[in-house]
């Protein structure tokens, strides 16, 4: 579809579920809320898929959030305006209480001592035993909001109010691949080795990241991690199994 006026920009486009925001000349954001929520997530995934299963030319890339939804799209090929109006009469598929195809990872952790170096410092900000901040954060599954800043890296949620403690205020200039960390209310696992500012508590041997594979990302927004601690002769076991399997 030629546009006759490919620079035109939309107004806000609003209705009473979600509004649409310009992002620039070649991206057009859909906002469904401005907080965190499983809910407001469910259908911002729905509306990326639905979005998607349009196939539409022209259309970059389609990235969920955890409230939103970014078009990119080519500008000599939709009018910015025009591509709003159509997402605005697109029907909104009502997401169920669980994603379709959603998966449940069991992710084994290695807390504590050079893998988590920051679980003392978490165990006094929170007033616990650093035994019992790894028996809250194993305690529940945590849902995969978004990937997002490295390859693959899941921002997961909610934490435990207890433990949510903010960012370290220097980011160390090399975080390990499967580090564990917590940064506020999010728990997330690096995918691979990068700089971060996250507070670290263990490190798994499981890869979220297999630039190898053809789907080189284990986990998925909509999927469920659950945590369960291990110790340092299990993680090396899985280490070993998993380079083995590399080869």
């Amino acid at each position: 579809m030629r546009p006759a006026n490919p620079r035109a920009c939309p107004r806000r486009v609003a209705n009473t579920t979600f509004r649409i925001l310009p992002l620039g000349d070649s991206a057009l954001t859909i906002e469904f809320g401005n907080t965190i929520d499983p809910g407001i997530n469910s259908r911002v995934l729905a509306c990326a898929k639905a979005i998607i299963g349009q196939h539409w030319h022209g259309i970059h890339d389609v990235v969920p959030t955890y409230r939103s939804v970014t078009v990119h799209f080519d500008p000599l090929q939709w009018d910015s305006a025009a591509l709003a109006k159509t997402l605005q009469s697109l029907p909104q598929p009502q997401p169920g209480p669980t994603e379709p195809n959603s998966t449940l990872h069991k992710i084994p952790v290695l807390y504590g001592g050079e893998w988590g170096p920051d679980l003392e410092e978490i165990a006094r900000f929170a007033g616990l035993r650093a035994d019992e901040v790894i028996a809250l954060h194993t305690s529940i599954p945590y849902r995969v909001y978004m990937l997002g800043f490295s390859s693959g890296f899941p921002y997961l949620g909610l934490l435990p109010e207890r433990l949510a403690m903010p960012r370290r205020a220097t980011p160390r200039t090399k975080v390990p691949a499967g580090s564990v960390g917590i940064a506020d209310y999010q728990t997330g696992i690096y995918p691979t080795a990068t700089s971060g500012g996250w507070r670290l508590i263990g490190r798994t041997p499981i890869a979220v990241y297999r630039k190898a594979k053809t789907d080189p990302f284990l986990l998925k927004p909509g999927d469920m991690v659950r945590f369960k601690p291990i110790g340092q002769d299990e993680f090396d076991r899985l280490c070993r199994q998993h380079e083995h399997e590399d080869h």
